[in-house]
């Protein structure tokens, strides 16, 4: 079984590019440009900025690890690890981020891949963001998703992989986003997508003209999501015996 992640409001209960910006005084500069500049290339700026100020990656890596995750979302993540399940997190985050606060709770190890837009600390010290799509690469197309990161198409990479001995295995895709209601349309009947109740990805699922063939397991807060995910982890298990 694979379980595919969003990271922001899902796996992190609030948003980790306005966590730093908030944490870290950025909020006005943030507001003025937000109407100028693509998501990742605000968030460049808003890194190019703390760079000025003397901020260092020990100061972003500190205001990261401040990032409270619910317990019941870690221990949902350590159990399905250890039930063999193959975790990835497929996120419009970026990768410093994502990974530092992983690290921080102690569920980095878990994943088997990270898919985000990339990021490098160039010579100078300054973290750098840059967009999963980047500009050698065709446009992606899609009406559903912003430029810089196209989720299904993602899924449809991985679903291409994911056969296991000739048999394909079951995807759970978690969620809250509408980045994440591309994705969801190209899960079959066999897979899952489990939104977060009155977020959008719950909305436009409810409203969907276009029929959802997942299961859909709908989930409030971290304990719920880690009851919903642990009952169909098992159910999938015991089927698998039958």
């Amino acid at each position: 079984m694979m379980i595919i992640w969003d990271f922001d409001r899902t796996i992190m209960d609030d948003d980790s590019d306005r966590w730093v910006v908030s944490e870290m005084g950025l909020t006005q500069l943030f507001n003025q440009l937000r109407e100028t500049l693509p998501w990742n290339s605000l968030m460049d700026r808003m890194m190019a900025e703390l760079h000025s100020q003397g901020k260092t990656i020990d100061d972003i890596i500190n205001c990261l690890n401040r990032v409270p995750l619910h317990p019941q979302i870690v221990s949902a993540i350590k159990s399905a690890h250890v039930l063999g399940c193959d975790l990835k997190v497929l996120s419009d985050a970026n990768r410093f981020f994502i990974e530092t606060i992983l690290k921080n709770h102690g569920v980095y190890g878990c994943f088997s891949e990270i898919i985000t837009n990339p990021t490098f600390v160039d010579e100078e010290g300054r973290l750098r963001i840059f967009p999963y799509h980047g500009s050698a690469m065709a446009p992606h197309g899609c009406n559903f998703c912003p430029p810089n990161l196209c989720k299904g198409s993602v899924l449809n990479q991985i679903q291409d992989t994911r056969s296991e001995n000739g048999k394909k295995r079951v995807i759970i895709y978690i969620g809250d986003g509408g980045g994440d209601f591309c994705p969801t349309l190209k899960l079959g009947e066999e897979d899952h997508v489990m939104p977060r109740k009155n977020f959008p990805l719950h909305h436009m699922i409810s409203k969907s003209s276009v029929p959802i063939k997942a299961q859909v397991h709908e989930w409030v807060d971290g304990e719920e999501l880690n009851k919903i995910l642990l009952w169909l982890i098992n159910s999938s298990e015991k089927q698998t015996i039958l």
